[in-house]
């Protein structure tokens, strides 16, 4: 095993080291190179480039992919999760809202860096994250819920007041990808810093993370303090992550992929993971930023570096997958408290079901004009109804196929964070769009349509195709989607990176909008949530039976990949349909069924059906806030789903079990 990983590091060693000297050797001969210490009086222009530039930006590539790599190993040792990384915690999402909100509003504060302001975000999002976290005893199923609800508002928030600024679009769109561009050697030291500090503790927490992985009864058996040992560990994979953002801007899936691979190798014990997914995650960020350097030496550099660690690093997952040897289960503990049941569900399913025809009815009849609020009388509500009503029929539809696919997933995988963008299919839709656009100088509706669905259809049939390999946990077929999404998200971010106007269409799109639906679109994303939602309570047995494992289903007779592959195609087709015409909402699909759970609607149908209704209430109250708040303006759909969904469902998180 020891010979496999040293095989394995010494050829990616020498893939970035020869992508780096290569890109070096281009910009000046190594007879030319500086010798150290650097003398600036005494070189040449070529020469502090090289020595300030080009050698601080390979070592910090090392650096900062060496402290993702640790963080995501450290969440998904605490969080006992496969698919948790540094973007778990609202981490990433923070640091982006905070300097976002400063370039935009307060830009004097910048003159400082860029460092306390990102840190200070980070910071402030991993706190109230921990916050919700201290009343459970940092469990993680409640960990995992929180801190994806702080990163989906965080994010909406800051793509509403990017789009509302559009003179910073290109600079904050750079700085989100990730660059990794130097200009001195501070940024190097400070990383380094934070990295042997955080090292260190890493290694002073590897034992207790060990006892931790026995489960929360077993460690406690042997007098852990299983509260303190996963506050310590989040805490430091904080500071790595966060330091990292604060430098550099948002560099995904190295956290995520360091620990797959490392898993892939079969490193076993925590020691062994921990070290192996800090080389792994050093390897991986130094050969996307070598081959940047590679394609910045002939055209320049287009992109950052961050938008191209999904495009190396998804392919690769996607071929390990069916090659990992360990996991590390998500796991259920009694701190976290059994689903709340309630004895009779019926009342609760239909005041939702009157309260979401009751808000499409008043809503409809409530607008702004220039001198304020107005209720339209009789002649204007008709007038007004063959406009809003199909916007209203799309969001609501949008929001129950969401949710309903978001049900799906979680009870097929027992995983908090399986929701519609999870399984890749809300990535691979917004790529299709994103190309379609790039690719035609005017392009019309049905062409958006096709790509958007071709795009839907190519990452479905992907993440499928892991379904048909036999006995392939459920979390491998998590871990897929998340390899598929990060691909098309790279891809996106690349393209929007690269300057074109075309990027300002994108990024609205990808915000959320039902404005432009018409009433054939949303009469049939209205069939087709009504059918995928009647199937999925007719398949309520599966969802009942899957989540218990294997042998079971297999001691009851359930075809188990045929179950799999068919709720999948569900989750998929209702997310496709969804997203084609109002945006890639999938986080609606994240909220809806874990407010269905708090509501007390346990049992499958029950839970699908609530999840159903909720996500179409959420949708319609967003609607109405997009339209009105920032009247005569939209503002995008996707902020206010979040701002009223991610407050209710954290109120309910933090109220506990009643």
């Amino acid at each position: 095993m020891i010979r496999s990983w040293l095989i394995t590091i010494g050829l990616v060693t020498t893939l970035a080291l020869v992508l780096w000297c290569w890109a070096a050797t281009r910009m000046l001969p190594v007879s030319s190179w500086p010798s150290f210490p650097f003398r600036t009086e005494e070189m040449s222009l070529e020469q502090i480039i090289l020595a300030y530039g080009m050698i601080p930006r390979g070592v910090i590539a090392l650096v900062a992919g060496a402290a993702l790599g640790l963080s995501g190993a450290i969440l998904q040792t605490v969080l006992r999760n496969p698919i948790a990384d540094p973007t778990t915690l609202g981490i990433s999402s923070g640091a982006q809202l905070s300097l976002v909100l400063t370039t935009i509003l307060a830009p004097d504060l910048l003159m400082a860096g860029r460092w306390p302001i990102a840190m200070s975000g980070a910071v402030l999002a991993a706190a109230l994250v921990m916050t919700a976290g201290a009343r459970r005893a940092f469990a993680p199923v409640t960990m995992v819920v929180v801190g994806m609800l702080v990163a989906l508002t965080a994010s909406a928030i800051a793509t509403a007041v990017t789009l509302a600024q559009g003179e910073y679009l290109l600079s904050l769109v750079i700085w989100n990808g990730g660059s990794l561009v130097q200009q001195d050697w501070s940024g190097v030291q400070a990383l380094t810093l934070v990295l042997s500090l955080g090292g260190a503790a890493a290694a002073l927490l590897a034992r207790p993370l060990r006892v931790l992985s026995l489960g929360i009864e077993g460690a406690s058996g042997l007098g852990l303090n299983v509260a303190a040992v996963r506050l310590a560990g989040i805490a430091v994979a904080v500071a790595l992550a966060g330091a990292v953002s604060a430098e550099l801007g948002l560099i995904g899936f190295v956290g995520l992929a360091g620990p797959a691979l490392a898993r892939s190798l079969g490193a076993r014990s925590i020691p062994e993971r921990l070290v192996l997914s800090t080389i792994l995650g050093a390897l991986i960020l130094s050969v996307c930023d070598g081959l940047v350097l590679i394609v910045a030496g002939t055209s320049g550099e287009m992109f950052p570096t961050g938008a191209l660690t999904g495009l190396i690093g998804g392919p690769l997952m996607i071929w390990l997958l069916p090659r990992l040897r360990g996991s590390t289960p998500p796991g259920t503990e009694a701190a976290e408290g059994p689903a709340p049941r309630r004895d009779r569900p019926m009342p609760l399913l239909l005041t939702l079901l009157a309260m979401l025809l009751a808000a499409a009815m008043l809503l409809v009849g409530i607008g702004r004009v220039p001198g304020g609020w107005a209720i339209l009388d009789a002649q204007s509500f008709a007038d007004f109804l063959p406009m809003r009503l199909p916007r209203l029929i799309a969001a609501a539809s949008a929001g129950a196929a969401l949710a309903t696919a978001g049900a799906i997933l979680q009870r097929l995988t027992g995983n908090p964070l399986a929701s519609p963008e999870v399984l890749g299919v809300s990535g691979g839709a917004s790529l299709g769009f994103a190309i379609v656009v790039y690719a035609f100088a005017a392009p019309s509706g049905a062409m958006l349509y096709a790509g958007t669905m071709t795009g839907g259809v190519i990452a479905l049939a992907v993440v499928g195709a892991y379904v048909f390999r036999r006995d392939m946990p459920t979390e491998r077929i998590l871990l897929a989607g998340i390899a598929v999404s990060s691909l098309a998200s790279a891809v996106l971010s690349a393209m929007m990176a690269s300057g074109d106007a075309k990027s300002w269409t994108v990024l609205a799109w990808l915000s959320g909008s039902s404005a432009t639906v018409l009433m054939p679109g949303a009469l049939g994303l209205l069939s087709v949530a009504s059918a995928i939602w009647i199937a999925a309570v007719a398949g309520r047995r599966w969802l009942a039976i899957l989540p218990l494992g294997h042998g079971v289903s297999a001691g009851l007779s359930l075809p188990l990949r045929g179950a799999r592959l068919s709720l999948i195609l569900l989750a998929g087709i209702a997310t496709g349909a969804a997203t084609v015409l109002v945006g890639p909402l999938s986080f609606v699909g994240l909220m809806a069924p874990h407010l269905a759970r708090r509501f007390g609607l346990a049992l499958p149908g029950l839970h699908v059906t609530g999840a159903a209704l909720i996500g179409a209430l959420l949708m319609t109250l967003a609607d109405f806030g997009a339209r009105m708040a920032g009247f005569p303006y939209e503002l995008p759909l996707g902020l206010f789903a979040s701002l009223i969904g991610a407050p209710w469902l954290f109120w309910l998180i933090m109220r506990g079990q009643r």
